[in-house]
């Protein structure tokens, strides 16, 4: 069997009412088959939508392909006797020129009791933000269950919700459970757990062409909502360069922030995982096993088998990525 190598994809691209054109200017994804793209899913093993390798001997393989002929060179050993045949995460780049649904996200329990293999923990890293973008994250109080159906048959939902303000660079953790919408002018990376269970609370009483509402999922939702109030809703943190900066760490993922001007080893000896770099400005060349170079550029992501345990980053002058793996 031919040794594992860091692999690319040809992402899967999805049009929607709310998408615009930032995939494909601001993060170079100019072969994208539609003028508008909502979401382009760069790194996914989501059935029917599944990405494909694009470089080297692995090209035109599924990534859940890969995952069940590697298996544990590929993902690690804890991930794949966790996840099995299943690659466990999405990677997507989301660009709104409009207000998402809000909409909330089971966790594993109540999937699994609803016959849906996996919840849905997410975050959102944000590549670019027009002026005075906004999202919202969770409530702006501590309500019931019973005044938040109240706000939601007034049509007053807005009123009890957390409206952020949204700037590049900025992080936001959505465990399952958190209600959530993006709005109008945001390009984020998203990465998730490998699910679609998502239930629609409201969506800003939109029709289409035969004035049909798009359906909700009031009832659904319910379980699924945490109700709770939070003291901070944006995650901080202190960007610096050269230097490897967290970001997140939950049981589905980890994911750190480099900015980087000069050369950095990594090592993996100590981690069993795959790790993925989403590159989001700049480019890089990366060096692995005897001396071989991958290039990436921004819009590019590659997936590092868990096999190969140390990477040389060589920075073409400025680079910034995401890290992530599964601790």
């Amino acid at each position: 069997m031919n040794e594992l190598y860091p692999l690319k994809f040809k992402p899967v691209f999805d049009d929607r009412l709310w998408g615009g054109n930032k995939i494909r200017t601001r993060m170079g994804l100019d072969f994208a088959p539609m003028e508008r793209c909502a979401e382009a899913w760069v790194m996914s093993g989501y059935e029917g939508k599944q990405t494909t390798v694009s470089n080297g001997f692995l090209a035109g393989n599924e990534i859940n392909e890969l995952v069940e002929i590697y298996m544990d060179d590929l993902v690690g050993g804890k991930v794949f006797e966790t996840s099995g045949d299943v690659f466990p995460l999405l990677i997507k780049f989301i660009d709104s020129r409009d207000w998402l649904s809000i909409q909330v996200h089971p966790d594993d329990e109540l999937a699994r009791k609803r016959n849906m293999p996996n919840g849905k923990t997410e975050m959102w890293y944000v590549i670019d933000a027009d002026k005075n973008t906004q999202l919202i994250s969770g409530f702006n109080r501590k309500i019931s269950q019973k005044q938040y159906l109240d706000h939601l048959q007034n049509k007053s939902l807005s009123e009890i919700l957390n409206f952020e303000k949204v700037n590049s660079g900025d992080v936001f953790f959505m465990p399952a459970g958190r209600i959530h919408a993006l709005g109008p002018g945001i390009l984020l990376t998203e990465i998730q757990q490998t699910s679609d269970a998502t239930y629609r609370i409201y969506d800003w009483d939109r029709v289409d062409a035969n004035g049909k509402g798009r359906d909700l999922h009031t009832e659904l939702a319910l379980a699924a909502i945490d109700f709770n109030l939070q003291a901070e809703y944006k995650t901080s943190y202190k960007p610096r360069v050269n230097e490897t900066i967290n970001l997140v760490t939950c049981p589905y993922f980890s994911t750190n922030v480099l900015e980087l001007a000069q050369p950095l080893q990594k090592n993996y000896e100590e981690l069993d995982s795959f790790v993925i770099y989403i590159c989001l400005e700049g480019s890089m060349k990366l060096g692995y096993g005897s001396n071989e170079i991958i290039e990436a550029v921004k819009g590019e992501v590659l997936l590092i088998p868990a096999i190969i345990d140390k990477v040389m980053i060589f920075p073409d002058k400025k680079v910034k990525f995401l890290e992530v793996f599964i601790a």
